[in-house]
This record gives structure tokens, C-alpha cells and sequence, in this order.
């Protein structure tokens, strides 16, 4: 079973004088037990500031905001401007807590004036939580390295206060900072400096809550020693008996079990959670996860036993930001399913929504108001009660629009189209439609900060937005404006899925594709339940559009049996039978209508599983794709220009492993086809033992190579955890090696030409494994990338890539061109004329 990746941002908020850790999210669910050594102030806390803290911990945050607008006032009347600058802190918190973001920056502004004008002799603490407070508001308005400096200075106040806790979370939130900005060794190195020092400190709550935060910090940038660092936290904690910390820390360990696709385990941990539980919201947030597993596993059976008695918990509890969002991820969860019913009576699950809708109003949360509507309409939906769903939803879209939550408006508005959908209004479906792409288009960045807690997920709830929208537009007979509208919306899906993929937005770039090359036609091939629609575009021209009336199903399955009859002992008939079938989906009806006249290149945006397919291995019946056009994909949207490569003084850096290292297999040809490779270009050689990634690293930034060529083991994969490149030293993520890839500065004038990477491989039974290739192609910042579909024999390998340079030096030879007449004669001149051999080669990118 598919697991979803989480989409929690790791901030740690310090409350100043109790230095409580929260895990800061757009909906939190999650809060870390306080330290019980607090570091208190010169000035104590009022009873006043107290209580607001109370509200605050228990998720009452708008009682928290009141308390705490009284107490700035008094403050203020009294001339105390130290308790007047506290509380216009922790008031910033609490309307953050609320998307309050105008009302929170105003907030931490005045407080930060007076420390520097009314106090300036203030306790170091309040320093410290006043610019961790900004550093968060200054995250979320996008200015990362604002807010890295703020977290920088917000450090040294904590460590000057004696804030173990409070300087911990600093610096791990520096580590997001450094996320934002794309420096992920700095980000890596920050938290294995933090595990060092973390490793060196005496068994104490600290270390506990500092290990549980760096656990959930690694998780989310995709490092596998999260889970060691989870299990030593609750080693601790147990060994000292910190009993309220053993629930949660298991909690976070089951729910990486899920994430690793092991379900016994996951329950097995979060069975314990419960057992060990010392409060009933940990409990809680055990069987909440426990119901989720069972669901996504298919085991209805202990679901409809768990289920009822979650309801039972969740009515009994007192109104809170917390358990609002209890029942509002429990009937979520529930909400997925495509028969709840048999696991409980929608009324129930509508009464629970209806009594959270005015716990919502009672409280003032605004958004878990509009949350919770949104899935009372989905209920009332399930039993065609539709007039009630649209009202609901609605409303729940009025108030997001007034929170300019764009999180809530993407599924309310979404809701609303499919409501005007059924009821065959096509027109204001449309517009609905697009109200929800937009939103989706600006959280972009943000999407990695919506808590999958309310289900939030992207194949789930962003993917099918976009896709429901283009099957709107693509119906009947479209117009260019429609066209031009399903074809912007694909592309913005190609984006969207590469920011999914590596949990930041990562696209921003300067040049149509179709204005790139004249000569050049790009193929749009879009998969709908029940159709296949292919848009084409070339410059200066209106957009074509061609249509094959299949299933999705049909259209997949024949896509999956060609990748099969690929492999070279398959019958070949059964495969050119198979690739001529899909070449009369994609380019036969264009072909026909004269579309590819004055053509030379066919620049394909993939759709779905069509991006596991070799297209220049597609078969008109006499003659391969690739024999009649060079053929490049490209992620959509935007490209970098090109630069001329300057074919008589090429210069590149070349690096690869040739022996057997770290469990993976030795490549032979590696080091022959490097040697042949630095014979026909100028090189800088890495070969082995001397391809490390910090060797690798120095070589790119020292070096004006416009190639770097990569001949080694890799895996692209669906899930940015299993995306790497292979050096001497270990694997190297795709997030460092975009990074290191980019280390010759912001000058777009000295970015990598091309990235070869010859011996690299999709991840196995994974449909979405060339997301990971494509990632790699966009992040790296090089303008086009060569790669390998699957192992092809290193042989053949090796043959191709020094054929493909012989061309590449050509005068006025595109790179698409130089790797098709590279093709061309592996087809005609060698013994591997197999399309195994030659057609798992793909050029992403600039194709010129």
C-alpha cells in the first residue's frame, strides 16, 4: 500500500519564559511536553501572562489572544515595559496560531521596539523569544535568510539565558532556514552538529525533547536516521523514566514505520503509545493513527471496531484547537474511504462535524470552522443530499476566503466545482475549478507545510484538482483559450509534482519551451479517465489537439506491457505490435494532419506513466521515432536559454566508480568509457577512490567545465529518500547533489551545460520513479540532463556516450541531435540494435 508522505514543517516555537517546544504547522496537532526546569525571567509572570499560556498549551487560542490583549494594555497603562513587550510576544504566537499574520507582525514589531528603546537592559530570554517569534513570521513571508540571521540571534540569547531547549530549537529551525534557501549540506551538516552535541549531554528531559525534535527534522529532509534518533530519544526516556515523553516519541516512530511501508511495526509501536500514554490526547493521537493504518491496509474489519469507540473520545472532549482537529482528521480519515458507512452511520460522522463546526465558532478558530464544514458537505454529498453539501461547502469557502487560507480554499472550491459538475453546469464548474488551482499555485512553497493530519496529500488532494479541471476544459470541441488553459495547467502540474517531490518550490524559470527552437514541435500527451488527448505547440502557431477515445485503464496497461516486452529476450513482434499501438496514439494523428511539417525535434511533457516509456523506441511499422526527429522531454513550463557549448573547445568534468563499492556491483566499463570520454574532451578526471562528493563538490566549483558527466550507480525514485547518486564516500541525496551541482554561485551565465549521468537506474515497481530523474534535471540548475531509464550494459553504455560526444562536436549540432545520431548508430552499426540498448537514454531539458 502507497504511503503518504508527510507534509509537516519543523519549526520550534519557544514560549519564552517555559521554553515549550510546539511543532509549529498551518493546522498543529502536535505539541512537545514542556522542559520541567523553566527558565524564568527577572520580572515573574502575572497570573494574567500565566493563564494566557495555560489557553495557549491547551490549544484555546483565541482566548489565549484576549487574555494577552488585556494584559499588554494594563501593561502599558502601568508603564511596566518589560511585561508589556513579553506579552505583545506571546500575543504574536497565539495570532499566528489563528493565520492572523498582519495582526501577529504588528505585534512582534511593538515588541521588539520596546526592548530596543524602553529596555535596554531586558532578560537575554526575552530577546530570545521575541526574535525566534520573528524568525517564524519572516519564514513564512518567504525571506529565509532574514529569518536564519533572526534565528542566529535568537540562539545566542537562549545559550546567554542558560536556554538549553530554547538554543536547540533555534538551531534546528536554522537548519529549515538553510532548507529554504537550498543549502542542504549546510542544512545536513547543522543537524548532525546538533546530534554531536545532542550525543554529549547528560540523560535529561532536554536531551529527550531536543533528540524527539531533531528525530522529526531529519525526517523531513528525507535523512534515514530519523528513526535511530526517535528510538535513542525513547531509549532515554524510558531509562530515566520520563513518562510523558514515551507516547508521543512512539507516535512519531510508528507513523516512520508507515512512511517505510512496515504496518506490524507502526502498530506495534503505536499500541504501545497508547499503553504508555499519560494524558488522553496522546492516546488519542495513537488510535487516531492506529484507525489510518487500518484503513490504508484494508483491514476494514478492525476498523469498525476501533472506530466507534474514537467517536465515544472525541464527543467527550472539551473544545480545543487540538481536539477539533482530532475529529476533524478522524472523519477525514473516514471520508477516504469509499464506503463509510460500513464502518460507521454517516449521521454520527455528521452530528461529530455539526458539534465541532460551533466548538469552531465558540472558540474562535476560524479555520478548523472552515475545515470542519468541508468534510460535513463531503458527508452530506455521500447520501445525495446535495443542495445541503453545496450550502456547507460554500460557507466553508466564504470563510477561507476571508482567512485568505488557501490551503481551505483549493478544497472547498474544489468541492464546488464537482457539486456544478454534477449538476452539468459546466461553466461554473470552470470557474470554480480554476478558484482552486490558483489557490494550489500559491501555497506552492506552503504545500510542504499543510499537516497531513487533515489529509492534505498530494496524490490525494492536489493531482485530481488539476486533472478534473483539464478533462473540463479538454470535453467536446475545445477553444484555443481552453486549449491554451489545459495545456498552462499540465505544465503547472509538471511543477507541482516536482515541489511535492522535493517538499520546497523549486521551479522558476525564464523561457517558454515552445519559443525556444522554431524548428522544434512540443507534444502535450494527457491521460483522462476515458480519453487520451494529445496538444500540440509550435511557435507561431495556433495549438492542435487529437483525441483516442480509451480508458485510462486500457491506455496504462498496454504502457506497462510495452515497458516489459522491452526487456531483450521478449518476443520482439509482441513489443513492436505494442510500441506501433501507442506511436498510433501520440503521432500518428499529427502526422497525419501534416502537423510535424518543417519539424526536426519533438519535445515531449509527459503524462503519468507515459514518463517510464522510451519514446524514441516508438514504431510507425518500418522505422523507430528516433530515425525520422531527435526527440528531448521536458518537465513543462519554462526553460533556462541556452548557452553555445562552443563544440571545438568542449570542456567537462568527468567522474565514475568502476569497482564494486558499498553493496553495489562493479562497472567494468566505467573506466574505459571515462578514459575515451576525457581522450575526445577536455577533462577533469574523478575515478574512484578519488570521486568523493566533497572531490566532486570542490571540482564544480573551481571549474569552468560546461559538462559534468557522471558514470556510477544512482536510483531515481518516486520518494525523495530513494533519489541518489553513488561516490567513493556513500550515497550522495538528490538534494545535496542538486546543491553541489549549483556550487559555481547565482550566475545563471556559469550553470552547468549538461549533466550526463550513464549508469544510473529507475527504482523498480515504482510508476513515478522518472520524477526523481526529472527533480534531479530541474534542481541541479543544468540546463539539459542525459540519463539512463534503466542498467543498460555497460558495454553498450560506454559505446553510446563516445558516439554522442563525437557528435556533440560537430559545428551547429543540437544536443538532442548529437544523442540521436549517437542512436542511430547503435541501431545500424552495432550488435545492439535491441531498443533495450539505446532507448533508455533521455535528454530532459534544452534539447539545443
Amino acid at each position: 500500500m502507497a504511503f503518504q508522505i508527510k507534509q509537516t514543517r519543523w519549526l520550534y516555537i519557544s514560549l519564552s519564559i517555559l521554553s515549550l517546544c510546539l511543532a509549529f504547522t498551518i493546522t498543529p496537532v502536535k505539541a512537545f511536553p514542556p522542559v520541567t526546569t523553566p527558565v524564568f525571567s527577572s520580572s515573574q509572570p502575572t497570573n494574567g501572562l500565566q493563564q494566557g499560556r495555560n489557553f495557549y498549551q491547551s490549544g484555546r487560542f483565541a482566548e489565549a489572544v484576549t487574555i494577552w490583549q488585556t494584559a499588554v494594555q494594563q501593561y502599558h497603562t502601568q508603564g511596566d515595559r518589560l511585561n508589556e513587550a513579553l506579552s505583545l510576544s506571546y500575543l504574536s504566537l497565539a495570532q499566528q496560531e489563528l493565520n492572523q499574520w498582519q495582526a501577529a507582525q504588528q505585534s512582534i514589531e511593538q515588541s521588539l521596539k520596546l526592548l530596543q528603546t524602553s529596555i535596554p537592559s531586558a532578560d537575554a530570554i526575552l530577546w530570545a523569544q521575541a526574535l525566534n517569534t520573528q524568525a517564524n513570521l519572516q519564514l513564512h513571508a518567504g525571506k529565509a535568510e532574514t529569518a536564519l540571521e533572526s534565528w542566529q540571534q535568537a540562539e545566542k540569547f537562549y545559550e546567554q539565558a542558560g536556554d538549553k531547549m530554547g538554543s536547540l530549537g533555534s538551531q534546528i529551525n536554522q537548519a529549515q532556514a538553510l532548507q529554504s534557501l537550498g543549502f542542504y549540506r549546510r542544512s545536513k551538516q547543522q543537524l548532525e552538529m546538533l546530534t554531536q552535541k545532542l550525543q554529549g549531554m547528560p540523560d535529561n528531559e532536554i536531551k529527550i525533547s531536543g533528540l524527539q525534535s531533531l528525530g522529526l527534522a531529519l525526517e523531513m529532509i528525507g535523512d534515514g536516521k530519523n528513526q535511530q534518533i526517535l528510538a535513542q530519544s525513547f531509549a532515554i526516556a524510558s531509562k530515566i523514566a520520563a513518562k510523558p515523553y514515551l507516547s508521543s516519541i512512539l507516535i512519531s516512530l510508528g507513523k516512520t514505520a508507515v512512511d517505510l511501508q512496515d504496518p506490524n511495526v507502526a502498530f506495534d509501536y503505536f499500541e504501545q503509545a497508547q499503553l504508555l500514554a499519560t494524558n488522553p490526547g496522546d492516546q488519542l493521537q495513537a488510535r487516531l493513527a492506529e484507525l489510518k493504518l487500518f484503513l490504508d491496509y484494508d483491514k476494514p474489519e478492525l476498523a469498525t471496531a476501533l472506530a466507534p469507540q474514537l467517536l465515544q473520545q472525541l464527543r467527550e472532549l472539551p473544545p480545543s484547537h487540538t481536539s477539533l482537529y482530532a475529529a476533524i482528521n478522524f472523519v477525514a480519515t473516514l471520508n477516504r474511504q469509499s464506503n463509510p458507512d460500513q464502518i460507521l452511520p454517516l449521521k454520527d460522522l455528521a452530528q461529530l462535524m455539526a458539534v465541532t463546526v460551533k466548538s469552531a465558532q465558540q472558540i474562535q478558530d476560524a479555520q478548523a470552522e472552515a475545515y470542519a464544514l468541508h468534510q460535513w458537505g463531503k458527508l452530506y454529498l455521500r447520501t445525495q443530499q446535495v443542495s445541503e453539501a453545496q450550502e456547507l461547502v460554500q460557507k466553508s469557502l466564504d470563510i477561507a476566503r476571508k482567512l485568505q487560507a488557501n490551503h481551505i480554499i483549493a478544497q472547498s472550491a474544489w468541492q464546488v466545482g464537482q457539486l456544478y459538475k454534477q449538476q452539468s453546469d459546466r461553466s461554473k464548474a470552470i470557474t470554480a475549478y480554476t478558484e482552486a488551482v490558483n489557490a494550489l499555485k500559491a501555497l506552492r512553497g506552503d504545500l510542504v507545510a499543510i499537516n497531513s493530519d487533515v489529509q492534505f496529500s498530494f496524490r490525494t488532494s492536489v493531482e485530481p484538482v488539476y486533472r478534473e479541471l483539464v478533462d473540463l476544459l479538454l470535453e467536446n470541441q475545445p477553444t484555443q483559450a481552453e486549449l491554451i488553459q489545459a495545456r498552462e495547467l499540465i505544465e503547472a502540474l509538471q511543477i507541482a509534482e516536482l515541489d511535492n517531490f522535493f517538499r520546497e518550490a523549486c521551479l522558476d524559470r525564464t523561457q517558454q519551451i515552445d519559443q525556444v527552437d522554431p524548428t522544434a514541435t512540443v507534444i502535450y500527451p494527457i491521460i483522462l479517465p476515458d480519453r487520451l488527448t494529445v496538444i500540440l505547440s509550435k511557435a507561431g502557431q495556433p495549438l492542435r489537439s487529437y483525441v483516442t477515445h480509451k480508458s485510462q485503464a486500457e491506455i496504462e496497461q498496454t504502457l506497462d506491457k510495452f515497458l516489459v516486452a522491452l526487456n531483450p529476450v521478449s518476443d520482439s513482434q509482441d513489443r513492436d505490435r505494442l510500441s506501433q499501438q501507442i506511436y498510433d496514439w501520440l503521432i500518428r494523428p499529427a502526422e497525419g494532419d501534416q502537423a510535424f511539417i518543417d519539424t526536426k525535434t519533438l519535445v515531449f511533457v509527459l503524462d503519468g506513466r507515459l514518463r517510464n516509456i522510451p519514446i524514441a523506441a516508438l514504431y510507425n511499422g518500418k522505422q523507430y521515432l528516433i530515425e525520422n526527429y531527435a526527440v528531448a522531454l521536458s518537465p513543462g513550463l519554462q526553460l533556462m536559454a541556452t548557452r553555445s557549448l562552443h563544440q571545438n573547445h568542449l570542456t567537462a568534468i568527468v567522474g565514475g566508480i568502476s569497482q564494486s563499492r558499498a553493496g553495489f556491483s562493479a562497472l567494468p566499463a566505467v573506466e574505459s568509457e571515462v578514459k575515451q570520454i576525457s581522450k575526445a574532451v577536455s577533462s577533469s578526471v574523478l575515478l574512484n577512490q578519488k570521486f568523493t562528493s566533497q572531490a566532486l563538490a570542490e571540482r564544480v566549483k573551481s571549474s569552468s567545465a560546461s559538462i559534468v558527466h557522471l558514470a556510477t550507480h544512482g536510483q531515481f525514485s518516486s520518494r525523495l529518500e530513494d533519489t541518489f547518486l553513488l561516490t567513493w564516500d556513500g550515497q550522495v541525496n538528490v538534494k545535496e547533489l542538486s546543491e553541489l551541482l549549483r556550487n559555481r554561485g547565482s550566475d545563471p551565465s556559469k550553470a552547468i551545460e549538461l549533466l550526463v549521468l550513464s549508469a544510473c537506474d529507475t527504482a523498480a515497481g515504482d510508476d513515478r520513479a522518472v520524477l526523481g530523474l526529472a527533480g534531479l534535471a530541474v534542481k541541479s540548475g543544468a540546463r539539459s540532463t542525459l540519463a539512463t531509464l534503466w542498467p543498460v550494459k555497460d558495454q553498450a553504455a560506454a559505446m553510446l556516450m563516445i558516439r554522442f560526444y563525437d557528435q556533440l562536436r560537430q559545428p551547429k549540432i543540437t544536443k538532442a541531435e548529437a544523442l540521436r545520431q549517437a542512436q542511430i548508430s547503435l541501431i545500424r552499426q552495432t550488435d545492439f540494435h535491441d531498443p533495450f540498448f539505446w532507448s533508455g537514454f533521455v535528454l530532459i531539458g534544452n534539447w539545443t
